[in-house]
């Protein structure tokens, strides 16, 4: 898919297991879902953002009327942070049990929209806390219906079963996966990403291929999370230029939100494993790391470490990258440096030194990985033998450059 082929104004519809508004001018869906939400009878609602985005980008500003003219009262909880923890979601459940929320609004990215995800579940099922979510103390078969409104091209969280916290006071950073955490609605409006600085922009996108990269290659890939990968990956690399250039090139937001959405669903049906089970120690330890440079400081180790069991796959959808691959064992090296590269050129050329990571951090990194909840799952999932071994050489080899 590229440019010129369809109007990005034209709002449509995706189904995959959430309903998808998506396109320039989505947001004024909310109307729409603001109706469905009184025909289901819920007449309050918890909001769930951080300080500023939600009414800086103008997406406030369409919801709040939303809200107000069809008698739905809310309260608002705007103290979520990159890398939410579980301090937050349950101060924005005692929030939405005050007001008897029935519905859960997260306006944001992936932090605002996972924290929103674990809220849901926790209004459903009060006699929980957020630590017992992510310590998986329990499974939860119930949440309350979500509406995710994005504001970011990276996470895909709008699209998938998925959410992130930090439990701080042990360094884990789990994931959870539960079916009913898909959003009932979400809305993809490129429109409200014209403000996404340069930093957040190629983050986000770095996120997104990384999404692709573990998804086509895991354990759980099939043909479905590969061509998703395939395309999601070509989107980014022509895109991501386009939007750095010009932040309100509303084509290239438009078609890297698509990307993210695709790579997003890609990772729902073949999931991840290595370079998200590595990166969550990385920013449970340094909680103020960006979640898509920690991706981007791994990714290079995790293709070398992979490519001789998946180099066709690799050579396939990083073709856009780096071209003519033959996906032999020997290309492990070349491929990683290329991408290592694109990365430098694309604006993170940090490594893990870069941002105050030692190799006397290595151990404690290595154990987070096998200790945190839900994170030995990811790793089962690699292609080949995710042990400390394996592990340990990802971080060395993520220490410096190639």
């Amino acid at each position: 898919m590229s440019g010129n082929t369809f109007d990005i104004h034209t709002v449509t519809e995706i189904r995959c297991k959430s309903n998808i508004y998506f396109g320039c001018g989505a947001i004024s869906k909310i109307n729409d879902i603001a109706d469905q939400l009184v025909q289901k009878k819920i007449t309050s609602v918890l909001v769930i953002t951080g300080k500023r985005a939600y009414k800086s980008t103008g997406a406030w500003d369409v919801i709040e009327p939303a809200l107000s003219s069809r008698g739905i009262t809310y309260a608002i909880y705007d103290k979520v942070t990159p890398n939410p923890t579980t301090t937050q979601i349950d101060e924005s459940v005692a929030l939405g049990k005050s007001v008897k929320a029935g519905a859960v609004i997260a306006i944001g990215g992936g932090s605002p929209i996972d924290t929103g995800k674990s809220a849901a579940i926790l209004l459903a099922c009060p006699e929980y806390n957020a630590a017992e979510l992510y310590e998986m103390k329990f499974t939860p078969a119930s949440a309350v219906p979500i509406v995710a409104v994005n504001l970011t091209h990276g996470t895909g969280t709008e699209a998938d079963r998925f959410a992130v916290a930090t439990i701080l006071e042990k360094e884990y950073k789990p994931a959870i996966a539960y079916d009913c955490i898909y959003p009932t609605w979400s809305i993809d409006d490129p429109a409200l990403m014209t403000g996404l600085s340069p930093e957040q922009t190629r983050y986000v996108s770095i996120d997104a291929v990384n999404h692709c990269v573990e998804a086509a290659t895991s354990k759980a890939a099939s043909p479905f999370s590969i061509s998703l990968a395939r395309e999601a990956i070509a989107l980014v690399v022509k895109y991501l230029p386009a939007a750095e250039k010009d932040p309100a090139d509303l084509e290239a937001r438009f078609y890297l939100l698509y990307a993210s959405m695709l790579a997003g669903i890609s990772f729902d049906n073949g999931l991840l494993h290595y370079t998200h089970a590595l990166e969550h120690p990385l920013s449970g330890v340094k909680p103020d790391l960006t979640h898509g440079l920690g991706l981007a400081m791994l990714l290079p180790g995790v293709i070398k470490s992979i490519y001789a069991v998946k180099g066709g796959i690799l050579a396939d959808i990083l073709a856009p990258i780096i071209p003519g691959l033959k996906g032999t064992a020997d290309e492990a090296l070349t491929c990683a440096r290329a991408v290592e590269k694109w990365l430098a050129a694309s604006g993170a050329p940090q490594k893990l030194a870069d941002e105050g990571f030692t190799e006397k951090d290595i151990d404690r990194l290595v154990e987070l990985a096998f200790t945190t909840p839900s994170l030995g799952g990811l790793l089962s999932l690699a292609p080949n033998t995710a042990d400390k071994e394996a592990v340990r050489a990802i971080y060395t080899d993520s220490m410096h450059t190639l």
